[in-house]
């Protein structure tokens, strides 16, 4: 029975099929053999096959194929000559790829917590991280260590900002809270040195401004009477004396000088004036009541007196301070003490007079720290000549300190972590290197770098801190591989 064209050309494809895949399947367990045995044995093996496939192919180009029995030839494949080639290149050709390393997760707040899958920090719940494989080993392996890589792109996925360490012109402005209080060399108390009883009252409220002799009170008292007594008694023996002419009188004379000069003594200890005894002596009578007159201009601050009352000696009855010059105590910190010197110009704001500054210089130092406060108090004196300003006002001072040419770096580039200050230098090329610092005087955003840096170091000012829990992480994971 005779097949048709169409049936045969169907017949010869499905069996083309069959053949294809059937070399396919002995080129892939030659190339597994190939892995096992030595060159040159593949060389041959690979002769052999070569040659069985093209006897094979002959044979199917010349004997016609039927239905119960299909082609088994198969194509020529084009990686047959690369295994018939030269022992060198056999295994370098043959060499299986490394297996890729597998990717470990970190918390970016918790550096040493790792884990080898994805999640939440057990800490902190934040995401977890993959830890990515550091680029260029051989220059990261010279840099010191904690040195990191950050990439341009992650640089500005991180908002990464940089500044120079430079010398600059640092003016520090210490600002303090102030007290105003009276001037302790213008107070006065007002009292007497003998008892009696207050007959008249001419200061009678407190607050009351008062002058410079301007009288206050006048008061009786018996010892007083005495005294002035005596002394009239004193000046009239004198008198009396001048008058007589006798060989005798000499030597009486000094006696009664004497006399005259205690009984006057013991008035003007008593606070009575010259001219109150001139007075005295022109009158010749003791006078009744003594009238007591302020030393100094100001006001009456304190009053312990009413008319009619009983003092003793040394009682303070008023005390009148002068305010036309002021005291301003500040609380300077121990860190700003060597910054402060005597004469220093200061300025005062106060909340009473917004907008007006009061400009006062330091007149002293306090030699000794407040145990409450850590602080030293210093004093500026103030001049009130309106009385504006008042006692026991608060106000904020200012002292300005120019401390010179200094290498600074901005404040936020410096981390504290309570044992060491660092800095991230950039080493180029995306390296930023963990660098300890000394640091001095803080001068409003600057810090004074003394040791750690030179003029030009580029250093990180923003997100320093994932920064150094990347690069604690970093460390960590080295000394785990060492170990």
């Amino acid at each position: 029975m005779r097949l048709s064209t169409k049936t045969f050309i169907i017949i010869l494809s499905i069996s083309l099929i069959l053949g294809l895949a059937a070399s396919c399947k002995k080129t892939k367990k030659n190339e597994s053999a190939a892995k096992s045995t030595p060159a040159s044995t593949i060389t041959a093996s690979a002769h052999q096959h070569t040659t069985a496939e093209h006897s094979a192919h002959s044979s199917t180009e010349e004997t016609p194929v039927s239905p119960a029995s299909p082609p088994t030839s198969e194509p020529q494949h084009q990686h047959q000559p690369q295994l018939t080639g030269s022992p060198e290149s056999t295994p370098a050709q043959t060499k299986e790829k490394p297996s890729a390393k597998k990717t470990l997760y970190h918390c970016p707040m918790h550096p040493n917590y790792i884990s080898d899958k994805p999640g939440e920090c057990p800490i902190c719940g934040m995401t977890l991280v993959p830890i990515e494989e550091e680029k260029h080993e051989e220059m990261s392996m010279e840099m010191p260590e904690g040195t990191i890589q950050i990439s341009p792109q992650k640089q500005q996925l991180l908002n990464l900002t940089f500044s120079q360490a430079e010398y600059r012109n640092l003016e520090k402005t210490i600002q303090t809270v102030a007290r105003f209080t009276y001037d302790e060399t213008r107070l006065a108390f007002i009292n007497t040195k003998f008892p009696g009883w207050i007959e008249e009252l001419s200061v009678d409220y407190t607050g009351r401004l008062v002058r410079k002799g301007e009288p206050l009170f006048s008061i009786y008292s018996p010892e007083l009477v005495s005294a002035q007594e005596e002394y009239l008694l004193a000046l009239k023996a004198k008198q009396q004396l001048q008058e007589s002419q006798t060989e005798k009188s000499v030597s009486t004379d000094q006696d009664s000088d004497r006399l005259l000069e205690v009984s006057k003594r013991r008035l003007l200890l008593w606070d009575l004036k010259e001219e109150q005894i001139k007075k005295l002596e022109e009158s010749g009578r003791p006078f009744k009541s003594l009238t007591i007159y302020s030393p100094l201009s100001g006001f009456v601050v304190e009053k312990n007196i009413l008319k009619g009352q009983y003092v003793m000696p040394g009682e303070n009855l008023y005390k009148i301070a002068d305010i036309s010059k002021l005291w301003v105590l500040a609380d300077i910190y121990e860190q700003d003490i060597p910054l402060i010197q005597l004469g220093q110009e200061t300025t005062i704001e106060v909340a009473a007079f917004p907008g007006k500054q009061f400009s006062g210089k330091i007149s002293y130092i306090f030699p000794y720290l407040e145990n409450e406060t850590r602080t030293v108090k210093v004093r500026i004196e103030l001049p009130n000549p309106d009385f504006k300003l008042k006692p026991e006002m608060y106000g904020n001072i200012k002292v300005r300190v120019d401390l010179g040419q200094r290498l600074t770096v901005p404040e936020s580039a410096v981390i504290d972590s309570g044992q060491r200050k660092l800095v991230f230098v950039d080493r180029g090329n995306g390296y930023l290197e963990p660098r300890q610092v000394e640091v001095g005087i803080t001068a409003g955003d600057y810090l004074e770098i003394l040791k750690g840096l030179k003029a030009g170091d580029r250093v990180v000012t923003s997100a320093n801190f994932l920064i150094d829990s990347e690069s604690r992480l970093k460390s960590a994971l080295k000394k785990t591989h060492q170990h």
